[in-house]
C-alpha cells in the first residue's frame, strides 16, 4: 500500500457504499412486537435487561409493521392466522427480514402429524431468513439468530451481483441457446 500512502489528507475515510449502507441497516434492526404462543415469552426476555438486545441495535420493538423491518414469528402459526401473518409481512417496508423462532414455527412442532390446523412451517407463508430451533428456544438462541441475520445483512449488495450484467447482455439465438453480442456462442 505504499503507492497510496500520503496521497490523501488526514482524516479521509475511503470505503464502499455497500459497507456504509449495510452497517447502518445491521445496527438498527427494528423488530415488530409479534408473538403467537409460548416462544413469545422468550422473545420478551431478550428485550429485558438481563439479555439486553439494545447492544446489538435491535432493542426498539415496534408496534406497527410500517415501522419495523424484522418480523420474529414466535409460536404456533394456525391456518386461520396465516393470512394475517402474510398481511403484516406485506405491510412492512423493504428491506424486510423474518426470523422463525421455535419448533412450531419452523416445522409445525409437536402438532406436525396430527395438528390439522397448524401450518407446517412459516416458510410456506413468508420467506424466512434465519431459523431459530428449540421448544422454546432460549433467549441466547434468539440473540444468536439476530447476529446471524446481521451477518447476512452485512453481505448484501445494493448493486447487481457479479455475473448478472454479463447475463443480462446475453441473448438467445433462434435455437434457444445463449449468444454474446456479435453472435458468439456463450
Amino acid at each position: 500500500m505504499s503507492w497510496i500512502e500520503n496521497r490523501f489528507e488526514e482524516g479521509l475515510i475511503v470505503t464502499s457504499l455497500d459497507f456504509v449502507i449495510n452497517w447502518g441497516r445491521k445496527n438498527s434492526i427494528w423488530p415488530m412486537t409479534f408473538g403467537l404462543a409460548c416462544c413469545a415469552i422468550e422473545m420478551m426476555a431478550v428485550g429485558a435487561s438481563r439479555f439486553d438486545l439494545d447492544r446489538f441495535g435491535a432493542g426498539a420493538f415496534r408496534a406497527t409493521p410500517r415501522q419495523a423491518d424484522l418480523m420474529i414469528v414466535a409460536g404456533t402459526v394456525n391456518y386461520k392466522m396465516a393470512s394475517r401473518v402474510k398481511r403484516l409481512y406485506q405491510q412492512m417496508p423493504d428491506p424486510k427480514y423474518v426470523i422463525a423462532m421455535g419448533a412450531c414455527t419452523v416445522g409445525g412442532g409437536p402438532y406436525f402429524k396430527y395438528g390439522y390446523n397448524v401450518v407446517k412451517g412459516v416458510d410456506l407463508i413468508v420467506p424466512v431468513d434465519v431459523y431459530v430451533p428449540g421448544c422454546p428456544p432460549r433467549p441466547e438462541a434468539l440473540m444468536e439468530g439476530i447476529m446471524r441475520l446481521q451477518d447476512k445483512i452485512a453481505a448484501q449488495t445494493i448493486g447487481m451481483p457479479k455475473g448478472t450484467r454479463a447475463a443480462a447482455k446475453r441473448k438467445r439465438d433462434k435455437d434457444g441457446a445463449f449468444v454474446l453480442p456479435g453472435g458468439v456462442p456463450a
